[in-house]
Formats: structure tokens, C-alpha cells, sequence
């Protein structure tokens, strides 16, 4: 526990009478939230001060009268009841002051709550070879005085008890990374202490294989196109993430994307172990953000799946624009056998498109036909009615 700091630093010559002016009694107490508190302040007699001369005060706000209580000619006491926990983990300030302000003696006062048991704790692994683990604090998590978590690990079945040492500050404070000396091929027990001067807690036991909870940094380089001047299409393409080149793995890939004025994402499941994917069935001359993530199986012959990596930045690109709807053009009435034809092939290649969604190879390239010849038909069509109209 850290002393807090008090002003008699800042008045070294109240104390040239005396090394101690006054003594504050009990000294930096630890206290539960809720709970009250009588301290005094004892007068050394070469000051020469009467005890009712003397005030007190809490993190710099003078307390009332009313709370204190001359015990002795040179002994001043203050109650405080119901304490509240404390402002800064480092402590509060109670402060017993002469009559003209001087500082005579400090004491902090350290209120909380003990710890509750830590939760959620999980751990991955970069390269197989390093661990890092996060939990969260148990209840509310503020317990207002200082709070020390300390994440455990041992071989299940032998092996000693080893302590986490890389701790994360900041808003990862509740994480901790251990870099090396790691077992593979057989699991691990993790836990996290939680302890403070008002009590202690620990979260479950978790049992892991470290293959079992391998991950990667997002894929890299993810790149979106047009394919052709097909408008319902865009081609995403990526690298795999460069963490386990040199281990025996499968990666799958998710894929997800939305539209430019929606918050709203679709996951493309199907990606399998591809580094692209032709996404169809989209939207017309629309501007869509693309991103890709990573989770590594079977490595080392795991039979369990990795752990998914985090959303790769998005990268956006914009399918083209529907030419014919924008110039307003109109087809010529068709025959009646040519407007069956039409219907029939409408359905059926509604039905492909419909089912052409994701990365389905078969589907992808029957649509891919049919867009062409589509178009071919359009274009000869659009020549016969400009050289009519001439």
C-alpha cells in the first residue's frame, strides 16, 4: 500500500519544536465501505496548544464541529460514520490542523470493498509460443483501494505453479502476457487472484491446450474489384496472415460487408481456405465496405478450431452502374415466344443469382454466362433500333 500525501511538506517549520507535533490515531486505517471511524489527534506538550484549538479536515474540506471531541487537554477526536469509499486508491487525506491553519499530523484513510471473484477470463496465442490472457473484475470492479490481480498457470497434471509478470496498465490492465517457456501438446490450468488489505477472491479454473487457442492478426492487404462491368458483382482478395507461415495449419476465412449508409453487416460463412472470394447478388452502381477475418484449424492436427481474428480494416469499392436504367431505355415488345423464353430464363437464372450469394464456384460461373450473353443480346438489340432510326 502506497502512503498518500500529505501537506506537511509543504510547512517543515511546524515541526522545528518537535520531530512530531502531533500523533493521529489510528494510523492510515483500511476500512469497508459503510463502515465509521474515531481518530485522534494527540498534541506533543513543547506546542504548547490546547486541544480545542485544533480542527480537522478530509481531502482538504475543514469537518464539522459538531463531529469532534475534546478528550483531553491536549487530545482532539472526530467521528465519522458511514464513510463512503475513498476518492483515489492512494488514499484520503485526514489532516489535523492548528488554530492558524498549520498542518500538525496525517493519516490516510483507505476505504473499499474487498474483491470479487475475477470473470471471463479467456487467453489466445499468436504463434504457439506466448500466451496472453484478459479478465474482467468480479461485481462492479471498483473496489476503491488498491487492488492487486495476479494471473496463476500450471501443467495439469505436473509441474509448479507459475506467476504472469508482463501486466498490461491503462484500459488493458486487466490482461497479462506471457512470452515464452510455454508446453505444448498437453493443457494448462489458468486462474487470476484477486487481493487487497479487506480480502481476497479467484475466479474459476480454465483448462487449455495451447493449439486449441490459436489466433492471428487480421488478413492483410484486402483488396475489393469490379468484376468486368458486371453490376451485381465485386471480387475480394487478401493475404493470409503472416503469424503461422511456418505452422501446419488450415485457415478459414469469414467475410462480411454492408452498404455505404447501413450499419447493418452480411457474413459470407463459406469462404473455406481461399485467399479471395467473388461476392454476387449486389446491389447496382452502390458503394460497398468489405472486411475479412482469420481463424487457424487443425494445427498440429488439432481437432479443435482456433480463434477468430479481429475485422481487417474495411476496404470499399463500387459495383457499376446499371447503363440501361439510367438511360431510360426501353426493350422492343417481344413475341410471345421470345417473352416465354424470357420469363422462363428470368426464373431460373433468379434462382442462380439467388443462390450465387457468398463463393459458390459452380453457381458464380452459370451467372457469369448468362450475364454475358445477356449483354450481347442488349448490345445487338440497342444496334438494330439505332440503325432503324436512322
Amino acid at each position: 500500500m502506497f502512503p498518500c500525501v500529505l501537506l506537511l511538506l509543504l510547512v517543515p517549520h511546524v515541526l522545528q519544536a518537535s520531530r512530531q507535533a502531533a500523533v493521529i490515531s489510528p494510523q492510515d486505517p483500511v476500512l469497508r465501505i459503510g463502515s465509521s471511524l474515531t481518530a485522534t489527534c494527540t498534541l506533543s506538550p513543547e506546542l504548547g496548544l490546547h486541544a480545542s484549538t485544533l480542527y480537522w479536515a478530509l481531502n482538504g474540506m475543514s469537518l464539522s464541529s459538531s463531529t469532534y471531541s475534546v478528550v483531553s487537554p491536549d487530545t482532539l477526536s472526530v467521528t465519522l460514520h458511514n464513510l463512503s469509499g475513498s476518492r483515489q486508491q492512494s488514499g484520503d487525506n485526514l489532516v489535523c490542523h492548528g488554530a492558524d491553519g498549520h498542518v500538525l499530523a496525517g493519516s490516510c484513510l483507505y476505504v473499499g470493498i474487498p474483491p470479487e471473484k475475477p470473470v471471463n477470463l479467456t487467453c489466445w496465442s499468436h504463434n504457439t509460443k506466448d500466451l496472453s490472457c484478459r479478465w474482467s473484475p468480479g461485481g462492479r470492479g471498483e473496489t476503491h483501494v488498491r487492488t492487486k490481480y495476479t494471473l496463476k498457470y500450471k501443467l495439469r497434471w505436473y509441474g509448479s505453479e507459475k506467476e504472469c509478470e508482463i501486466y498490461s496498465t491503462g484500459k488493458q490492465r486487466y490482461s497479462c502476457y506471457i512470452p515464452r517457456n510455454l508446453a505444448l501438446f498437453t493443457p494448462y490450468e489458468i486462474w487470476v487472484e484477486a487481493a487487497n488489505q479487506l480480502g481476497s477472491a479467484t475466479s474459476d479454473i480454465i483448462t487449455l491446450d495451447i493449439l486449441d487457442v490459436v489466433t492471428t492478426d487480421p488478413p492483410a492487404s484486402v483488396h475489393v474489384s469490379r468484376v468486368g462491368d458486371l453490376e451485381d458483382q465485386l471480387t475480394v482478395r487478401w493475404a493470409s496472415p503472416p503469424e503461422l507461415k511456418d505452422i501446419l495449419f488450415q485457415a478459414k476465412y469469414q467475410i462480411r460487408y454492408r452498404l455505404e449508409d447501413s450499419t447493418e453487416w452480411k457474413v459470407v460463412d463459406d469462404v473455406g481456405n481461399q485467399t479471395s472470394c467473388r461476392l454476387a447478388g449486389l446491389r447496382p452502381g452502390t458503394v460497398y465496405f468489405v472486411q475479412v477475418r482469420c481463424n487457424p484449424v487443425g494445427i498440429y492436427g488439432s481437432r479443435k478450431p482456433g480463434i477468430w481474428s479481429d475485422w481487417s480494416h474495411p476496404a470499399a469499392a463500387s459495383t457499376p452502374s446499371n447503363k440501361r436504367l439510367q438511360s431510360g431505355s426501353c426493350d422492343p415488345k417481344p413475341g410471345e415466344q421470345n417473352s416465354t423464353l424470357r420469363r422462363e430464363l428470368k426464373q431460373f437464372f433468379g434462382w442462380v443469382r439467388k443462390h450465387a450469394s457468398g463463393c459458390s464456384g459452380m453457381s458464380i460461373k452459370l451467372y457469369d454466362q448468362w450475364r454475358v450473353w445477356l449483354q450481347k443480346s442488349h448490345g445487338t438489340r440497342n444496334q438494330i433500333l439505332q440503325g432503324d432510326n436512322s
